[in-house]
């Protein structure tokens, strides 16, 4: 089958070469001309594990190639998935889809008659109904197909999707998008067929679930802080509960990236034009509790200075939002960087694959060559992304290299007794200041 994919970010770079080894031929457009010489030359640039390797083979089998041209793409195919996104707009909490606009104007302009458009963009109920009508006045069909990717596993979401969700309204939309996913579907792969609003919803719903169980186990780290308790037992007896589940309910610096707090806020944002704003006020408290994270591991941090960050020196291991990414996105661990920084702190950061983008977006930050240089005479080590090195990394190991034994855990990742046993003082995100167990 023949397809297009307009936008090649995370999104679409991740959907056209997981298309490609599903066997179908993929041709993927952007406007920026730099990225589409790298795609082409088998590059993929930005980090997602296992996606370079899928890219290039694709791309010198000739199943996939890269353009600017959408007018090229339009003439080449008749199923067209639209990836491009949907940031949150400077200055409110809405979304701004005017990229998603951009592209379904020029596509109208070029595609075939009978040409099934498919929406991937995480976009306020109500565009694409009117999309639709855009769509179908040059003679073709829309289908809202919602991602559910994964920064670090977005091949295999790709690939082995847990469901697949359809806002389709006619049969040749159906059958184009069977013919797309006929090697998902031979996997007995849920399939979700329902109306337009519905389909734009799921990705703002879940989204929106899962910020508010994130939130819920750091407001319970605030209550266990207070009280004593500790929030990662907490977590794991509660999560024994089938109605609750353990996952997602790791208490810590909370959420981040490009998806979660753009997404809650554009929902609350929507909710508000409906005028149905109520119904969705608490995930203004979720956004609060996630943001307040931010303030308490700066808060944390001067406690254990003796309550000045003033002339001390501190590590920062992360600014990735997420370990297995190179994205910076809303980080939490670069927001804490900076504001221990506007403290008057000397702040060396370092990430296994974020370096490039912090020292882009962050120029002011010291940016150290490993871990162990960037924890060199620190007073207090932030332990902010939790990367797998980071937490391979002995408390003896560290030890040789600082000037303070002191780690503040922001992930609830590292055995506190290991640490303290080896002469560190470690404090966590929830955790009583003397754990035994």
């Amino acid at each position: 089958m023949r397809m297009s994919v307009i936008g090649t970010g995370y999104l679409g770079a991740t959907h056209a070469a997981a298309m490609a080894e599903m066997g179908h031929e993929v041709v993927g457009v952007d406007v920026d001309e730099s990225k589409v010489a790298r795609l082409s030359k088998g590059e993929v640039p930005f980090f997602e594990p296992g996606l370079s390797e899928l890219l290039s083979k694709h791309v010198d089998s000739g199943r996939l190639r890269f353009t600017t041209s959408v007018k090229e793409a339009a003439e080449f195919a008749d199923l067209h998935y639209v990836c491009v996104g949907t940031p949150q707009t400077k200055g409110e909490f809405a979304a701004d889809i005017s990229f998603v606009d951009a592209a379904f104007t020029e596509l109208c302009a070029h595609v075939n008659p009978g040409a099934v458009l498919v929406g991937k963009s995480t976009v306020p109920a109500g565009t694409a109904a009117r999309l639709a009508e855009q769509v179908e006045a040059v003679g073709g069909e829309l289908v809202w197909n919602p991602e559910f990717l994964r920064e670090g596993l977005a091949v295999q979401d790709t690939l082995t999707p847990d469901r697949v969700v359809l806002g389709i309204q006619g049969e040749r939309g159906l059958a184009a998008m069977r013919e797309a996913y006929a090697t998902i579907f031979a996997a007995d792969t849920p399939l979700i067929i329902t109306d337009y609003a519905t389909a734009e919803l799921v990705k703002v719903a879940a989204n929106s679930f899962l910020a508010t169980k994130i939130s819920f186990i750091n407001a319970m780290a605030e209550i266990c802080e207070v009280t004593g308790g500790d929030v990662v037992q907490l977590a794991d007896a509660i999560g024994h509960d089938a109605r609750i589940g353990r996952k997602f309910l790791n208490a810590g610096l909370g959420f981040g990236g490009g998806c979660l707090p753009k997404d809650i806020r554009a929902f609350m944002a929507r909710a508000g034009e409906l005028g149905v704003d109520q119904a969705l006020t608490f995930l203004k408290s979720v956004d609060d509790i996630n943001m307040r994270r931010r303030a308490r591991m700066v808060d944390l941090a001067r406690e254990v200075c003796g309550g000045t960050l003033a002339g001390k020196r501190v590590a920062v291991l992360g600014a990735a939002f997420k370990p297995d990414s190179d994205d910076i996105r809303d980080s939490p661990a670069l927001d804490v960087a900076l504001a221990v920084q506007q403290a008057g702190a000397a702040v060396h950061i370092y990430d296994p694959e974020a370096m490039d983008n912090a020292r882009r977006d962050y120029p002011t930050l010291a940016c150290a060559d490993s871990a162990l240089d960037a924890c060199r005479d620190a007073d207090v080590v932030l332990h902010l992304t939790e990367w797998q090195e980071f937490r391979d990394i002995g408390p003896d190991e560290m030890g040789a290299v600082v000037r303070q034994k002191v780690i503040l855990d922001g992930r609830n990742v590292l055995d506190p007794v290991l640490w303290r046993a080896a002469g560190w003082a470690f404090r966590a995100l929830g955790r009583a200041k003397s754990i035994t167990r």
